[in-house]
Formats: C-alpha cells, sequence, structure tokens
C-alpha cells in the first residue's frame, strides 16, 4: 500500500509540473511580440516548438495520421499485389516510396473507377495534385535516427516484422512500436550491427 501511495504521489507530482508548464507556456506566447519561429528555421535545434510538443514527444504521445484516400492493404495484397509494386523504392533506397497519382491510376482508371475513394484519386489528377499520404511510422528528430529499408530487404527482414501483417489492415496502423530496444533485439537476434552509428547518423 505504501508503494502505491508513493507512485501516486509521483505521478501527481509530474502530472503538475507538465501542466504548470503547460499554463506557463501559455502565459509566455499571450505576452510575445514575436511570432513564432517556423519549422524549418536554418538554425539547428532538436528542441520541440512547445514545452506541450516536448512532453508529447518525450513521452511517445503521438496523433494517428489521417490519410487522404482510406487505401485498403488487404484487399490489394488479397489480389496479389506485392508490397515493392507500390513501395518500388523498397529495395534500393532508404525511402520505400509511396505510390503518386498516376500510379494508381494506372489501374484505376478502368478498376472499380466507380467507387467513392478511387474517384477521390481520379479528382487528384484531374486537379493535377500528388497524394499527400501521411505517414505513420516516423521518429521524433529527438532520436536522431535514420532508418533505411534497403539493406534490411536484402538481409530477408519481412515487412511484417515492422509494420504488421499488412494483409490484415485496411488503412495501414503503427502496429509496432519500433522503440530502440525493439530494434536492439532484432539487430542481436541476426548478428546485425550494434554500434550506434548504425542507425543514430
Amino acid at each position: 500500500m505504501r508503494a502505491r501511495n508513493r507512485w501516486v504521489k509521483w505521478f501527481a507530482i509530474v502530472v503538475g509540473a507538465f501542466a504548470c508548464l503547460a499554463l506557463a507556456e501559455a502565459g509566455l506566447q499571450g505576452n510575445s511580440p514575436d511570432p513564432p519561429r517556423a519549422e524549418d528555421s536554418s538554425v539547428f535545434t532538436p528542441a520541440s516548438p512547445t514545452i506541450w510538443d516536448a512532453a508529447r514527444d518525450f513521452l511517445g504521445i503521438h496523433s494517428k495520421p489521417v490519410q487522404p484516400i482510406a487505401f485498403t492493404h488487404k484487399v490489394h495484397i488479397a489480389k496479389g499485389v506485392p508490397c515493392d509494386a507500390c513501395h518500388a523504392s523498397v529495395n534500393q533506397s532508404p525511402e520505400a516510396g509511396l505510390p503518386g497519382v498516376q500510379f494508381c491510376m494506372m489501374c484505376h482508371q478502368v478498376i472499380a473507377s466507380d467507387r467513392p475513394e478511387i474517384k477521390k484519386i481520379a479528382a487528384y489528377q484531374a486537379r493535377g495534385e500528388d497524394i499527400a499520404w501521411a505517414r505513420v511510422y516516423d521518429y521524433s528528430p529527438t532520436a536522431h535516427v535514420k532508418f533505411n529499408h534497403a539493406p534490411h530487404v536484402r538481409a530477408g527482414v519481412q515487412c511484417s516484422a515492422c509494420h504488421g501483417d499488412m494483409a490484415q489492415q485496411t488503412v495501414a496502423v503503427k502496429a509496432v512500436n519500433l522503440t530502440m530496444g525493439y530494434c536492439l533485439d532484432c539487430h542481436k537476434q541476426r548478428q546485425a550491427p550494434t554500434d550506434c552509428l548504425t542507425c543514430h547518423f
């Protein structure tokens, strides 16, 4: 019981500290004559734009990405479309690549062209815009982590190891929490490098 009370006390202190910081930040922003700095500033800083953003980042609280098109992986995989058909650069580069509107419309000019989500893609094409897909997986800028897909694919790491079972997903979700511990465990099991500069560069 004493240990529980101690835990509750520390939790209350941490929550109170974050609340005070948030209130202080709100007060400072209200009195500041300077506009907020743009995120693409030429000054390098690992700092978050606000104290609340820093707290959310530290605690791993991230908003769920909303995709402009409700792309269903389950249906495409069931039809035999392999991952690298849409994520074409996954074998050669750090980025897996995301399909552009022209690529999607190569099939969907004819296939399921009457469906609402396909009509959205066609509207993007008609406007000459590309689809602004939202990232599902990303590392905090403060982690200074660079993930490179190509060597993982060459080493035979299955997409599901990091992305979960895509054959059961509709719109992509964050199925695996890619913490440092998760990545290191996988590297150790596969006897892959575990020195800091493998990922932090």
